[in-house]
């Protein structure tokens, strides 16, 4: 019988080296050689401090600054382990409200978040400052969503509306190779951006 396990014994082990530890050992080692950046976590610095990650979004509330789509993260309520509580861009909780077209605390969230924009412009809102993602950390915006609030930003800051919108076309990043995905506008790069405006 031993003689019939051996095999599969070694097997296992062996496929549990290649495959648990040097193959991902391999990949780690060349994507930090060649992407060092991304291989880090795309991490973005100020004055040598980390303040965030180009690839997870974050909550700004403040006039002053561009906001990013609404997060639908949640984390456990600290006065009741059983509920949870909102908590935007709570990475350790990545996920979309899974709520249907026909969930009436969906609708109710997008109706007050249109009139709350209504009240900033008249103009037709950009879907994506009404709809999380589905993974509710979106890092990104359209520049449709940007334009959008430009003349908040510009308002709040006392500058040139035209200044704003200037550096949020500068700010914009095109498709991937011209052809993969879509014109997007990173909100915390773009707010770092706005910090430097003098």
């Amino acid at each position: 019988m031993l003689n019939q396990i051996r095999p599969a014994i070694v097997l296992l082990v062996l496929m549990t080296v290649l495959t648990g530890l040097a193959y991902p050992l391999a990949v780690t080692g060349i994507a930090g050689l060649l992407l060092p950046y991304q291989a880090g976590g795309s991490l973005i610095e100020k004055d040598g401090k980390v303040i965030g990650s180009a690839l997870i979004g974050q909550n700004f509330i403040d006039p002053k600054y561009f906001h990013g789509r609404p997060s639908a993260t949640t984390d456990t309520d600290p006065s009741d382990a059983t509920k949870t509580v909102p908590a935007p861009y709570n990475a350790g909780n990545s996920g979309g409200s899974n709520a249907g077209p026909t969930s009436k605390a969906l609708i109710e969230r997008v109706r007050g978040d249109v009139e709350a924009l209504k009240k900033e412009d008249r103009r037709p809102i950009p879907v994506d400052l009404v709809t999380t993602s589905a993974s509710g950390l979106d890092p990104d915006i359209t520049p449709a969503a940007a334009e959008f609030q430009v003349a908040r930003v510009a308002a709040a800051r006392r500058l040139p509306i035209e200044r704003v919108r200037a550096l949020v076309g500068a700010m914009t990043t095109e498709r991937t190779l011209g052809i993969l995905g879509e014109q997007r506008v990173n909100v915390l790069k773009l707010n770092l951006a706005l910090d430097r405006l003098k």
